[in-house]
Parts: C-alpha cells; structure tokens; sequence
C-alpha cells in the first residue's frame, strides 16, 4: 500500500514538472518561431497557456439543453421565391429517380453475371479458393450497386 502511494504522488510530481514554460519569438523579418528552451528565448515573451480544465463526473443537469438560434441571413443574401424551388425541387427528384432506375438496372445485371459465374466457376473448379478469388471482384460489383441504390432510395426520401 505504501509502495503505491509512493507510485502516485512520484507521477503527480513528475506531471507537474512537465509542464515547460512556451516563448514566442519574432525574427526581423516578422517570421514567428516558438521554443521551450529558456537560452534560446532571450528577447522572447513567454505565452501564457492555461492547461485546459479537467472534465467533472458530475451527474448532468437536469435543466434542458437550448438549442441555438439558426442564423439568421443577412439582408443581401439572394432568396428564391416558392415556386422557384419547387420547380428546382422536381427537378432534383427527376434526376435521383433516373439514377436510381439506372442503378437498378446495373444491379440485375451485376447479379446476373455473378450467378453465371457461380454456375460454371463451381462445376469445373476443384480449388474452392480459386472460385472464391474469380467470384470476389462480381461480389463487389454487386455491392457497389446495392450500396448505391440504398443511397438514392435514402436521398429520395428526404426530399420534401
């Protein structure tokens, strides 16, 4: 017990002796340079930082979190009547609805040539480590495609 005790105020010491003493210098070009060796900091002004603060334990408060205002625009900042954006909006709509057709056309056709590839890769091919390597860049494909319908579909649905 006393060894530890020993063991923790030696570390508390050290963590203080540490802390080193930062100086900020100024060339004659205007070029600043930081040290923390007091012989090359002569002419230099030491920086006050302030360790930051140790984070409590405390049990949180039970008053509610506000949450900010939104900023509000400043007066020249340019604005789109409604119609304007809901036209824009269509658009928009149109567009990710296109891709996603396209990328679930990509997908069947992915799965198609993997289920090909499955069908004659396992019936000819004894090494089962070899199908599995020509199998993977077909899996990938897959999931490329699979990834990027559940993106356009995520899109989709938070539009307005």
């Amino acid at each position: 017990m006393m060894r530890h005790l020993f063991l923790a105020s030696l570390l508390a010491m050290t963590a203080m002796a540490a802390r080193a003493e930062i100086y900020e210098c100024i060339d004659a070009s205007g070029n600043k340079r930081f040290t923390n060796i007091p012989s090359e900091a002569k002419g230099c002004k030491p920086l006050n930082i302030v360790p930051p603060p140790i984070p409590s334990r405390a049990a949180p408060s039970a008053q509610p979190q506000s949450k900010p205002a939104p900023a509000a625009a400043p007066a020249n900042f340019p604005k789109v009547d409604t119609q304007t954006q809901k036209d824009r909006d269509a658009d928009r709509r149109k567009i990710l609805e296109q891709e996603l057709a396209n990328e679930q056309k990509l997908l069947g056709e992915a799965r198609k040539e993997l289920a090909e590839q499955e069908a004659t890769r396992l019936g000819s091919e004894r090494n089962y480590q070899r199908v599995l390597d020509r199998l993977e860049p077909y899996k990938k494909k897959v999931k490329l495609h699979e990834d990027n319908v559940e993106s356009l579909n995520k899109e989709l649905r938070t539009l307005r």
